[in-house]
């Protein structure tokens, strides 16, 4: 744990008594604040109190006599529309921060020059943030893995010299951390999303750039507008910006060809590194992460034959395109964090022959935007409420049929794989889909799947499983 100790003697109020607002309170009260803490979840306050931790319902407070209020990042910093604690605390004039900004505040004071690498984006960032800590593992740094990925950032361990802190940062962790200053910081890439607690397009942009804005190098990739008018506008204020692109050549910065990244200098390209054969690192998608993560270890000075050992070893992120499994010439693929069409694209858009398991709870727009990406399903298994309205999609383009349970989806897709013979099939749960018909989360949805592939005869399982759903 690093205890708060910035706001050591003072009254702080705190919103939010989840996973990482639970967290966060204990750090605060370990390192010495006059914490007062609620949540809107009597459960939540019970389970507080249990701990030890002062509770008490925010309305009922002076809020003059407070020296911060600490919003966990669920809670709605500004759309809809502000929650009533954040109501309060702007009447009070309060400043609201988050537990990223506490973290940073604790690195300020004890440790400033210790590496920091923070990576946000809408699409990438936890396989972006899982490889860097693999390839600073690997390359025997003392390594703290946290933030979004799903470790709470003060459950880590204090700073210190020469401890490497690799973070994912939503926008949500951002928007609660004014003062964010990485030693690198990453900004892969930005389409709509989270519009519901943003508002606008716009405002989610600027609070993604308030990352890189503040970081001593910053590795923005450019392959969208958004992004590249950040590059270009933190650049003009004297940040140190490296561009990289997995669309396009770059003057300065790295950019993918294929499999291969190359990095510019002055207009000048060498190559780095050849992705080619690393199949956890499969497809455009994640090029770009390769570059992003390349970059940022390059900037905190780990050794370009480090970062390429570290690349070939990268195991892959649990639940992401994640190889789980062979029998002969089939190849079981675990991508249950897939659960809309646009994550599953990339997988789609990876692999040749697939045979495609997906459905579950749909959301919005179904699986239309994928039918470029049919000539590549041999057949699709389709589960959960969403099987209807995604066979009615496929219609006569692709194959189908309806499994109903990821069991069933599992046995029939592998053995039509099998009897298929052709090189390079994949069996793959890449559902397109929220779990919740069927299942708690896509963690427990992988997890059935790589049990159910491990079940099967002959298979030679890649990682560990655990037997039954």
């Amino acid at each position: 744990m690093i205890p708060v100790t910035t706001l050591a003697g003072k009254k702080v109020a705190l919103f939010g008594l989840g996973g990482s607002g639970l967290v966060t309170a204990r750090a605060l009260v370990a390192g010495g604040a006059e914490v007062t803490a609620f949540d809107d979840n009597p459960d939540s306050v019970a389970k507080a109190e249990d701990e030890g931790i002062p509770t008490a319902d925010l309305r009922s407070l002076d809020w003059s006599k407070l020296a911060a209020f600490v919003l966990a990042p669920g809670v709605p910093l500004t759309h809809p529309k502000p929650h009533w604690s954040v109501d309060l605390a702007r009447a009070a004039g309060v400043e609201i921060i988050g537990d990223i900004e506490l973290f940073v505040r604790e690195r300020r004071a004890y440790a400033p020059d210790c590496p920091f690498i923070a990576i946000t984006g809408t699409n990438g960032k936890s396989t972006t943030t899982a490889l860097i800590a693999h390839i600073l593992t690997s390359a025997g740094r003392d390594t703290q893995l946290g933030g979004n990925i799903g470790t709470a950032v003060l459950s880590l361990e204090p700073p210190k010299a020469q401890r490497f802190y690799v973070v994912e940062c939503s926008s949500y962790q951002i928007d609660l951390a004014p003062t964010i200053n990485p030693t690198a910081g990453i900004l892969l890439n930005l389409t709509p999303d989270h519009l519901d607690r943003h508002g606008t397009m716009q405002h989610y942009a600027d609070v993604k750039e308030r990352l890189v804005a503040g970081s001593d190098t910053a590795v923005v990739g450019v392959d969208d507008s958004h992004c590249t008018l950040i590059a270009d506008r933190i650049a003009r204020a004297g940040v140190k910006v490296t561009r990289i692109s997995k669309r396009s050549v770059v003057a300065d910065g790295l950019y993918a060809e294929g499999s291969r990244i190359l990095k510019a200098d002055g207009g000048k390209s060498s190559l780095l590194v050849d992705l080619d054969g690393i199949q956890t690192l499969r497809g455009s998608h994640n090029a770009q992460n390769a570059a992003a993560a390349i970059a940022a270890c390059l900037a905190v000075g780990v050794s370009v034959e480090d970062v390429k050992a570290g690349l070939k070893s990268f195991p892959g992120l649990k639940h992401r395109m994640q190889p789980v499994g062979r029998r002969g010439n089939v190849t079981f693929v675990n991508d249950s964090k897939a659960t809309n069409a646009d994550a599953a694209a990339p997988a789609l858009s990876s692999f040749e022959r697939i045979y495609w398991i997906a459905g579950g709870l749909p959301k919005a727009g179904g699986i239309a935007s994928l039918s470029p990406l049919f000539p590549r399903i041999a057949k699709a298994y389709l589960i959960g409420e969403a099987a209807a309205e995604f066979a009615a999609t496929l219609g006569e383009a692709v194959p189908y049929e309806i499994s109903g349970t990821l069991d069933k989806a599992v046995e029939h897709a592998a053995a039509d794989a099998q009897k298929d013979g052709a090189d390079g099939n994949v069996v793959m749960l890449s559902p397109a889909c929220a779990s919740f018909d069927q299942y708690k989360n896509f963690e427990i949805r992988g997890d059935s799947f790589v049990a159910r592939v491990a079940a099967l005869d002959g298979v030679t399982m890649l990682v560990g499983s655990e037997k039954g759903g």
